[in-house]
Formats: structure tokens, sequence, C-alpha cells
């Protein structure tokens, strides 16, 4: 289902789709950011496996989230992703890695979260034909499964560090009929991947991308710099994003507080979507 197009007035500024990573550290300033802009919180605690082996330790940073006087019904989650590999034949790795899927959409349904992000996770450079069918086939499969045991959740599916769009997309094409199935595109992984990015960008702008991921690096590294201090092309991502037939949110993905702070006083500087 294709939505309608947005009409956006010239110094519009559209911000109530940022979202931001908090810390517990720093949750004074972080909530201070979400009253401002509207912003939601991607929860990034849950896919450090000490966290996820540790009942009592999971359960306390739930609950200092879940204590805090906000809506949390927009808030995403990053799931987990470290060796996970769901389109694993060998019953035990596939075992082990559906048993943490599951904990990150667990924890995502007990603090009545919107969505949980997860990454393709496949062999880069790996192209034999066999295992991208594979992963393709068994990827479709799982992700179905988990929106039918999980249906308060959406699922988003991020780039990693696959080289080009390929994949991403035919698994997004496979699963355009599930509605709580998007696409997270990370553009800093996209600059990096080895394709343009602008291919990413020309590539999955026709399917359900629900979620971005931005920040800046050296076009090489994956740095989560502040946006703005890097070689990323925001124009060209502010022109992109200004064309797209859906509002994404976006999750600015840097380190603290600070870095934050300095991206949204750089985007709002450069005029960088969603401050245009």
């Amino acid at each position: 289902m294709v939505e309608k197009k947005r009409e956006k007035k010239e110094g519009e500024v559209t911000v109530s789709k940022l979202y931001c990573i908090p810390t517990l550290k720093e949750i004074k300033e972080f909530a201070g950011f979400s009253e401002r802009f509207n912003a939601g919180f991607e929860y990034n605690e849950f896919f450090l496996p000490h966290i996820l082996e540790d009942e009592t330790e999971t359960g306390r940073i739930m609950k200092q989230y879940m204590g805090l006087e906000r809506d949390r019904s927009k808030d995403t989650l990053h799931g987990v992703f470290l060796d996970i590999c769901v389109n694993s034949t060998d019953p035990l790795i596939f075992k082990a890695s559906d048993h943490r899927v599951r904990q990150s959409m667990d924890i995502a349904r007990k603090m009545g979260l919107k969505a949980v992000v997860f990454h393709t996770n496949y062999i880069v450079n790996f192209r034999l034909q066999s295992y991208l069918d594979t992963w393709l086939d068994r990827n479709e499969e799982y992700w179905t499964r988990i929106l039918e045991d999980y249906p308060e959740q959406e699922i988003y599916m991020e780039n990693m560090f696959d080289e080009s769009p390929a994949m991403l997309l035919e698994l997004s094409k496979r699963m355009e009929d599930k509605e709580r199935f998007g696409i997270c595109l990370d553009i800093a992984h996209g600059l990096i991947s080895g394709a343009p990015l602008e291919q990413w960008l020309v590539a999955l702008k026709p399917q359900r991308i629900s979620h971005l991921h931005i920040n800046d690096n050296d076009g090489v590294t994956d740095l989560h710099q502040p946006v703005g201090t890097g070689k990323m092309p925001w124009q060209l991502f502010t022109d992109w994003c200004r064309d797209l037939e859906r509002d994404p949110s976006i999750l600015i993905e840097v380190r603290g507080y600070r870095d934050l702070a300095e991206s949204v006083k750089n985007m709002e500087e450069q005029g960088i979507y969603p401050f245009v």
C-alpha cells in the first residue's frame, strides 16, 4: 500500500520522527531531547550477550526505563545481531540464534515498544547461489513466523556490512505483503559498502523504508561520528528523503548525548533532513 505523498512547506522543520539512543548515565539529557523534539528512544543495551545472560540486570535496566514518565509506544529496540544466524541449517546454531531473537522480542513486548531492529547478517562476498537462495528462503520463513508470534511489534531489517542493496531488496520484496515488516536503512553502512550510496537510495526507495539510521564517517570505517562531520553527502540524503512517499523515523545513531547535540546543531545549520 502506497501512502499519500506528503506536502512540505519551504523552511518546515519535521522533527517528530526523530529518535535517539538513550543511556541511563545521561537519562535526564536524553529525556529532555525526547520532550523537545517529541523523539523516540531506540534502546541499545539489549543486544549485548552479557546483559541478556543476566536476567537480574536485564530486569533492572527495563525497570529503570519503564519508570520514566514518557510514552514508549513509538520506541524501538535494537535487537541482537552479534553471531546471529537465523538462516543457519545447523540446528544448534539456529536454536541459539532463535533464542536470542526471541529474547529481544520478549523485551520489546514487555516494554510495550513499537518495533525491533535486526541485521541482515549474511556472509558478504559469499556468492554461491545456493547460499544466497537459502538465506532468502529461510529469512522469509523465519521473520514471517516471528511476526505471527509477536503481533504487537514491527520488525525492521537493517543492512549491516552488505556490499550492495541486492539481498535486502529481494527480502523486502518477498515480505511486502507483511505490513509490520520494513527496512531500516543505515546510510552510513551504505556509504562504506563499496557500492555508491546513490545505488542504495535508488534501489530501496520503492520499498517500505520504515526507519533510518544516520551518522557520519570517513567513507571507510563505521565511525558513528556526529552528523555533518564526515564524508556523508547530506544534500543527496536530504533530497532523497524529501521525495519519499512515506516519512520513515530517523535515528541519529551516535555515541552519547554530546554527539547527539552536535549532530542536531549541524543538521539545523546545514539544513539536513528533517531540519529543512
